[in-house]
């Protein structure tokens, strides 16, 4: 044991290298700390150690020494606590560790991060120094809705992270490993006032597509080009160079912004992250580098667009280095993946509207219904939180039809299910991790947008790559069964346009593969990237 840290096992690499993993529990109530075992291949060489500490929070540290000389470069990536901010920030952190052979420190807030190593696992650790050091927003325990109120959360997060991130900051610099990037994520503006306070470069991850990113742009810039159409959902705009669009395809945050309106609390959170890039602007007088999780290739125009302005680097499309669909979660108690291996190729629906959108009960219904009518199997994700009490999924069937028709889970592997032949269609809510995965997997889509960025995602498959279609809604903005039939009909059925779908799916897949492998344009991108923060 050494300072404020105790080894474990070790495990030779090669010859000069040896991996050591450090754990910390530190619980507020009490001054001292209890270190427990990870479920891991090293045995603890002290099962237990108490001393004391400044840290306020669960802290997993993955170290690995080499007598060859450090990284120079340590970011810090600073990120959201949302699973769908986490999966491509995370993504992007262990290319950069293990392409560019950076030091990274990942943080997100506590609860996400207990949340991510449950039983204090060790998870996957890189040939490089790769560490996760959690910050506190002042929810510990999580966000619940049924107590919290979003917008108090929303601005205690902004205050209590600022702090306790700015902490983190000052404690590598501390222990000598001082940092020297900082990467934020979407709702993280804040984390670049700190950088600026200590003189750190810092860098935004946008992490939804180039195209709403630029829609953002010129709205906050100049509010007035879309203020009188608001209120047709149908009105086209014509955005600086970009393709005609119309309002149902812009961002909600955008369209649906009245002071008492559902997304009221976010659009001063957006609005920060561009009025920081401006602040960039008028100090550096250059134009600031946004990091995208996007392909020059699949987004160009909108590239073009801002590129007076801002210069946007895409190092995309992020995926997995090996499918495992969600940090949270890695079991199939379900057996769905044996159940897809029992199916016809192209012969399955898969139904998920990800990891925080709550169906209204009557949309449920309609989707149910729709399913049935369409009369192809299905593998449907519906979450603990779409389900309400007495309420039969799959409705008015007997037991042997749903068994031979559909598959009803509350989680799946998403990446391995895409990937699966048996898989024809993805009914999804188009949130951009989603859209990514069903567009590096050549699955057609039909999109079913609910809320933020997801009407530009769905705009982009349908009339930009043509890689599906948008399902239309009532008044209430329900998708009825009927609606979901016709695309399914489009998606999965015959004729010339299922053709050009997978024909235009196909393409698209290989464009975005050409784009990430060695030498395409996303993964030059990210070394130009680390070359411009070592300069």
């Amino acid at each position: 044991m050494e300072g404020n840290c105790f080894t474990v096992s070790r495990h030779a690499v090669n010859s000069d290298k040896q991996i050591i993993i450090v754990i910390t529990y530190v619980n507020e109530a009490r001054s001292s700390i209890t270190h427990q075992p990870i479920n891991s291949n090293c045995s603890l060489l002290s099962p237990q150690i108490n001393h004391k500490s400044l840290d306020q929070h669960l802290k997993v540290e993955f170290n690995l020494q080499s007598s060859m000389e450090k990284p120079q470069q340590h970011i810090l990536v600073a990120c959201y606590p949302a699973q769908g901010h986490i999966n491509p920030t995370l993504r992007l952190s262990k290319r950069l560790a293990r392409e560019a052979g950076v030091r990274i420190t990942f943080s997100t807030a506590v609860d996400a991060h207990r949340r991510m190593f449950p039983n204090q696992e060790a998870g996957v650790l890189h040939d490089d120094l790769f560490a996760y050091i959690p910050y506190s927003n002042g929810y510990d325990d999580g966000f619940d809705p049924k107590i919290h109120d979003i917008r108090t959360f929303m601005y205690d997060s902004k205050q209590n992270g600022s702090r306790t991130l700015a902490a983190i900051v000052d404690d590598q610099a501390a222990r000598g490993q001082p940092i020297t990037c900082i990467i934020y994520s979407f709702f993280m503006s804040w984390a670049a006032e700190i950088a600026r306070e200590r003189g750190i470069p810092s860098f935004l991850f946008w992490i939804q597509p180039a195209t709403a990113f630029a829609v953002y742009w010129h709205y906050f810039h100049d509010e007035s080009i879309l203020a009188a159409k608001l209120s047709d959902q149908l009105s086209v705009v014509n955005l600086p160079r970009l393709p005609p669009m119309r309002i149902r395809d812009l961002p909600s945050f955008i369209t649906e912004n009245s002071p008492d309106g559902p997304y009221a609390v976010f659009t001063p959170f957006i609005r920060e992250m561009f009025e920081m890039l401006d602040t960039e602007i008028s100090i550096q007088s250059s134009k600031p580098l946004v990091i995208s999780n996007t392909a020059d290739e699949m987004e160009a125009s909108a590239i073009v667009s801002v590129a007076d302005k801002v210069n946007i680097v895409g190092i995309g499309p992020l995926l997995e280095d090996t499918v495992e669909g969600s940090l949270f979660k890695s079991d199939d108690k379900n057996g769905y993946m044996d159940w897809l291996d029992r199916q016809e190729e192209r012969s399955v629906v898969y139904v998920s509207f990800g990891s925080i959108s709550v169906l209204k009960k009557e949309q449920v219904e309609e989707i149910s219904k729709g399913l049935r009518l369409s009369g192809r199997p299905y593998l449907w994700v519906l979450r603990k939180d779409n389900r309400w009490e007495g309420q039969e999924l799959v409705e008015e069937e007997d037991e042997g039809v749903k068994k031979a028709k559909g598959m009803v889970v509350e989680w799946c592997s998403q990446g391995k299910v895409l990937g699966h032949k048996a898989v024809g269609c993805f009914v999804t809510h188009c949130g951009w991790n989603s859209t990514v995965e069903s567009f590096l997997c050549g699955v057609p889509t039909v999109a079913v947008p609910q809320w933020t960025d997801q009407f530009t995602n769905a705009w982009l498959m349908e009339k930009a790559w043509g890689t599906g279609v948008r399902a239309e809604v009532s008044k209430d903005g329900l998708m009825e069964a009927d609606e979901l039939r016709r695309c399914l009909e489009i998606v999965m059925g015959e004729g010339e346009r299922l053709e050009e779908i997978r024909r235009k799916v196909d393409m698209w897949k290989e464009k975005a593969r050409q784009a990430t492998v060695a030498g395409g344009s996303s993964q030059r991108n990210l070394m130009a990237f680390v070359e411009e923060i070592a300069s």
